[in-house]
């Protein structure tokens, strides 16, 4: 018994709650279950082609439009996301108006609408002859069965978010601080800017990787208002499920493994990012 606690003494902090090494197991077999088990599945599945044979994948001409297109809307609608949820989480937390539970109920409808419906909505929403699509048809833009539909149904599925992740952080910032910045001379840029936004900064990063990572992976609500043309508007979800449909299984879980890689190196570089951000916040 003390040899284990001596062994355990140099990775685990001491705690008046038992049952650590049970807790652990259980993540560990959860998450192997659940995650790893799978993955490993599907590089089994890929390893058939090799190295070469997954770099040759990614290098068609249509793997690597699909790819640009699915990564470049992500990070667009990701970052347009983080403007305005950090606006719509500012404005839940900080007033009070009429209908604001309506609107702070709202901003979950993403959450709660199977994707399907919500393509299904978008696309009729924009379409040229649609309510919203009438509108930019006049003006010669067309937003329905393009890359624009894409990002449109990007940005509705990933706000929530970045609102729900901001919102707890927006509300233990207490207002005084800011009224005391104002009586100290700041402006209210200065008070944005250097007051509210450092404090802030983890929580817009850890939002931003939610949206984009919810993104990336997205098919249900992109997939009725892409248009899915080759090289144009077709997105990596779809090209693997044309893949399976084909029964190239190989081919599908080799761009399944480039898509992976290539989101843990984006998630992994924001992650270093937070965690740098965090440590200068405590350094202060």
């Amino acid at each position: 018994m003390a040899l284990a606690a001596t062994l355990r003494a140099p990775f685990v902090k001491p705690t008046a709650l038992p049952g650590f090494g049970l807790t652990l197991g259980y993540t560990i077999f959860y998450l192997s279950l659940i995650v790893l088990i799978p993955l490993a599945a599907l590089l089994q599945k890929a390893a058939v082609l090799g190295p070469s044979g997954i770099l040759a994948i990614a290098a068609e001409g249509q793997v690597a439009a699909a790819l640009r297109v699915t990564f470049g809307i992500s990070l667009i609608a990701a970052l347009v996301n983080v403007v305005f949820g950090v606006i719509v989480a500012w404005v839940l937390v900080r007033y009070d108006f009429p209908g604001k539970r309506l609107v702070d109920a709202a901003v979950d409808l993403p959450f709660a609408l199977p994707t399907a419906v919500a393509g299904l909505a978008l696309s009729s929403l924009y379409a040229s002859n649609g309510w919203i699509g009438q509108f930019f048809a006049l003006a010669g833009i067309k937003v329905a069965f393009t890359t624009k539909g894409i990002f449109v149904a990007l940005v509705f599925i990933g706000l929530p978010f970045v609102v729900r992740t901001l919102q707890p952080v927006l509300a233990e910032i207490d207002k005084e601080i800011e009224e005391a910045s104002a009586t100290l001379g700041a402006t209210r840029f200065q008070t944005v800017t250097r007051v509210l936004l450092p404090p802030l900064l983890p929580a817009v990063l850890t939002g931003f990787a939610l949206a984009f990572a919810r993104a990336v992976g997205e098919y249900g609500s992109v997939i009725f208002i892409a248009g899915n043309i080759p090289y144009v508007s077709e997105i990596v979800p779809s090209l693997i499920f044309q893949k399976l449909e084909q029964n190239k299984y190989a081919d599908a879980a080799a761009i399944a493994i480039i898509m992976l890689a290539i989101s843990f190196a984006m998630l992994l570089a924001i992650n270093l990012i937070q965690a740098w951000s965090r440590r200068r916040m405590g350094d202060a």
